[in-house]
């Protein structure tokens, strides 16, 4: 072989080791960065993250953002803060089941509206969220196994949000304003009951005894001004009437000069 050819071979054959060697630093420099027991895949076409059985104490920060399916569940996460994932435009699917979540912020889901069409919250610890947390959201939502106080805000958000397919029956009153719904589905109980109207009752009674309350303290201020009046001008007239004729003459001229 010429010179020039196998100074050209050896060339080539460098530069493919160098290659394979930037891309295996490359590979193993991400696997550093995601957390421990995470790994991506391609499922059906989709860039899945997995992060099941992880151990996390909270939403991971350096998940790919090309990411279509990302499963956090069966983890020790405690709460969802704003904007948890709002660099993930392109998930359609997110599973948070199985964790420790008691409470989800407004705008935790921010970006997502879009595109997400799958979002699992089912046997976590919520009692209580508001529906803004779920604002502008498209996905179906599995609330299912949580131990929901069942009021007001639990009807809101139920009515805000598009349940998953056979998830409904798993929404089920853990506590509620009512004693007698404890241990029933939601469901079940707001085709009888409507927590909303009832609160609104409620408030308004506290409105009328409140605004009663002023009422009467006006009332009671008014008559114990006229009364002191009353009894300040009949100890003026006492007094007028003590006083010598010419004197008592030039006092009620004052007085009246006064009162005009």
């Amino acid at each position: 072989m010429p010179v020039a050819g196998r100074v050209l071979l050896r060339s080539v054959t460098m530069w493919l080791l160098l290659q394979s060697l930037l891309l295996l630093a490359s590979c193993l420099r991400s696997a550093a960065a995601f957390p421990k027991g995470c790994y991506p895949s391609e499922e059906e076409g989709l860039k899945t993250f997995r992060c099941s059985n992880a151990q996390l104490t909270e939403v991971p920060r350096d998940i790919p953002n090309d990411t279509n399916k990302l499963y956090l569940d069966s983890n020790r996460i405690p709460f969802l803060p704003r904007d948890a994932f709002r660099d993930l435009p392109l998930l359609l699917e997110l599973d948070l089941s199985h964790n420790a979540i008691v409470s989800v912020e407004s705008g935790a889901f921010r970006g997502l509206a879009e595109h997400l069409h799958s979002l699992d919250l089912s046997s976590n610890r919520l009692v209580s969220v508001s529906k803004d947390a779920f604002s502008n959201l498209k996905a179906k939502v599995n609330l299912s196994n949580n131990p929901w106080l069942c009021d007001c805000q639990l009807q809101e958000l139920i009515r805000a949000v598009d349940l998953a397919a056979g998830s409904s029956g798993g929404i089920v009153c853990d506590s509620s304003t009512q004693q007698e719904h404890v241990g029933k589905a939601f469901l079940q109980v707001i085709a009888d009951t409507d927590f909303c109207n009832v609160y609104k009752k409620t408030t308004d009674i506290a409105m009328l005894v409140t605004m009663f309350g002023w009422f009467a303290m006006v009332i009671s201020y008014l008559v114990y001004y006229v009364r002191q009046n009353q009894e300040d001008a009949r100890r003026h007239l006492e007094y007028l009437k003590s006083l010598p004729s010419k004197q008592r003459r030039s006092e009620e001229s004052s007085t009246i000069s006064t009162v005009v």
